[in-house]
């Protein structure tokens, strides 16, 4: 039997609830074993984030390097990167392993509003890592931001703007639609064939610190496991529906507390 692995290559979040924590959490409640390579440490709490302690580079490649020489990594979970010589190390590590999925979320802005990626990358995350990633995972302001757009309010717009991330070299888009208005949160999986729309309920809750790391690795633990990305990106859709309507279930901070990621099993 083997056991389907995924890596996460991302920030910590020292109150558990987002970056390489909720990574980690949700591979491990949809069954895939989890490895890590933290680009970034974070003094955060659901109210914000106080500090960020960027990770040399050189050591981000060696932990990259460390997972890929002895783990049989079935996909990579990129979220956030902090600083443009951390990308560097990223590209240049991913593209020595060649892993077979990557799923990049282009992570720039905390829940609580705090800048996590320095303006400067920006440019190096569009050239360096979206020519390398399966699927890309911006929510709207994140796309608007990546083309230096307005953000995108009708469905034509967004689709518009998935196409576009498509032609800086990335293989598909899923934009998030959590920061939308409406009854529903409608997620919109782009490639060049085709367009998906995917909708559920919108939750009526403040607990979502965490959403699209979450999302995101969730998508990774799925092609991990063999699927391909529109079954992973519809089972992750789901699965994150459900972990936000559970997320009231805990107390947790006094901001933006977590979703709940193991809400099949308590």
């Amino acid at each position: 039997m083997t056991t389907p692995v995924a890596l996460t290559i991302a920030g910590s979040d020292s109150s558990g609830g987002a970056g390489i924590q909720a990574d980690l959490k949700t591979f491990a409640a949809l069954g895939v074993y989890g490895a890590s390579a933290i680009t970034a440490l974070t003094a955060q709490n659901t109210r914000g984030v106080t500090g960020i302690h960027a990770v040399p580079a050189d050591f981000v490649t060696a932990q990259i390097d460390a997972v890929f020489s002895d783990l049989e990594v079935g996909a990579v979970k990129i979220g956030m990167v902090a600083q443009a010589a951390s990308i560097d190390a990223i590209a240049e590590a991913l593209s020595r392993w060649k892993p077979r999925h990557i799923v990049l979320d282009p992570v720039m802005v905390a829940t609580s509003g705090d800048r996590l990626l320095a303006a400067e990358a920006v440019e190096a995350l569009r050239k360096k890592l979206m020519p390398l990633a399966s699927v890309i995972t911006p929510n709207l302001p994140e796309a608007a931001a990546l083309l230096d757009e307005p953000v995108a309010t009708r469905e034509a717009e967004i689709e518009s703007q998935g196409r576009r991330l498509l032609a800086l070299g990335c293989r598909a888009v899923l934009i998030k639609g959590g920061h939308g208005e409406g009854a529903e949160s409608t997620d919109y999986l782009v490639e060049v064939e085709n367009t998906i729309a995917l909708a559920a309920p919108r939750v009526a809750t403040r607990n979502t610190h965490g959403t699209g790391c979450s999302l995101s690795s969730a998508v990774a633990a799925g092609l991990a496991r063999g699927e391909d990305l529109e079954r992973a990106v519809r089972n992750a859709k789901a699965w994150i529906s459900a972990a936000i309507a559970a997320a009231d279930r805990f107390s947790v901070g006094h901001g933006h507390g977590p979703i709940h990621h193991f809400h099949k099993f308590y």
